[in-house]
């Protein structure tokens, strides 16, 4: 077989894996990609936590829903109480009061199974989920305890570790991993599932910008290209103008505020109160502003760049009177 034929056949070959995942993923209807869609895939109600040995509720009253397709940002400082509650999302703690409902069913111990098959939780520390002696047997682990057969849990791993961009590590043992190819691999676990949901607690937590942008990217391709609704957990607020299409504001085990990127960043009172910040971009074009300059507050690269476009032109425009 000569190059072009050889590259031809990886191609197709390619091809084959993303239409396989991506055919397991989508439901038969399309993706849904719409805060406002009918039913929620997830609804927490008036959800109360409280660790054993606590007098203080690490959960106090939340409430929310999670659509189809969405990509969703939980956003708060650190303490706020963000991976309590990402753990109550696939049962792994039980609620003091309250519930989580998963595409409109309570989760319970009979359909705790379930409700773990259709939401993926990937740690914030990846040695808490990766524990096999190589990449490929601990990707296999959650497929292999699904009962699938020898032939399904070898081809659930390939097409996880290609979508994650590990294919060619399957004997790697994980310790010897990067940080960033660590998280790829508990991603790639998960994936090999192939849950409806991902949730991802503080996804970039302790990678260089480099892994953290790769993280980034293969999170915003699970949901673009296989319609999975994606909810993560961050304090970087930096990152959560580039993702989020909805956010869901942490601060002492409460709820305080959703909505928008824009319309989150834009409430002053609601950034100081969780202590947060400002995006960089964000806080450099309100300096602009109380420096005078007849400026919007963008949060985003693109939508700065569009305004810082503007200015500059309407000066132009002012100086040479066209």
């Amino acid at each position: 077989m000569n190059a072009e034929s050889e590259i031809k056949t990886k191609v197709e070959t390619d091809m084959q894996i993303k239409k396989s995942i991506k055919s397991q993923f989508i439901p038969e209807s399309g993706i849904v990609n719409s805060h406002n869609t009918a039913e929620p895939i997830i609804e927490v109600r008036n959800l109360n936590y409280l660790y054993p040995g606590s007098k203080t509720r690490a959960l106090n009253g939340v409430n929310f829903k999670i659509y189809p397709g969405a990509r969703v940002v939980l956003l708060g400082a650190n303490g706020s109480g963000k991976s309590t509650l990402f753990k109550h999302l696939n049962g792994i703690l039980k609620p003091v009061s309250g519930e989580v409902l998963i595409n409109g069913m309570a989760i319970t111990k009979k359909n705790v199974k379930n409700a773990r098959q259709t939401v993926g939780l990937v740690f914030q520390n990846p040695d808490d989920q990766i524990f096999a002696a190589t990449v490929e047997q601990d990707v296999a682990f959650g497929p292999v305890n699904m009962g699938l057969p020898g032939d399904k849990v070898k081809s659930r791993v390939q097409e996880a570790l290609e979508l994650v961009g590990l294919a060619g590590f399957e004997n790697r043992a994980p310790h010897h991993l990067s940080g960033g190819e660590k998280k790829r691999v508990a991603i790639a676990g998960i994936l090999a599932m192939r849950p409806k949901i991902i949730v991802l607690d503080e996804p970039t937590s302790g990678l260089d910008p480099s892994s953290s942008n790769k993280i980034l990217h293969l999170i915003s391709k699970m949901n673009r290209d296989l319609g999975m609704t994606v909810i993560l957990s961050t304090h970087n607020v930096d990152l959560v103008p580039m993702f989020a299409e909805w956010i869901y504001v942490m601060h002492g085990g409460k709820l305080e505020a959703e909505g928008t990127p824009k319309e989150i960043f834009s409430n002053s009172e609601l950034i100081k109160k969780a202590h947060l910040r400002l995006p960089r971009i964000a806080k450099l074009m309100e300096l602009l502003k109380e420096e005078g300059i007849d400026i919007n507050v963008e949060i985003t690269p693109a939508t700065a760049k569009d305004e810082l476009m503007r200015i500059i032109q309407n000066h132009s425009a002012k100086r040479y009177g066209n």
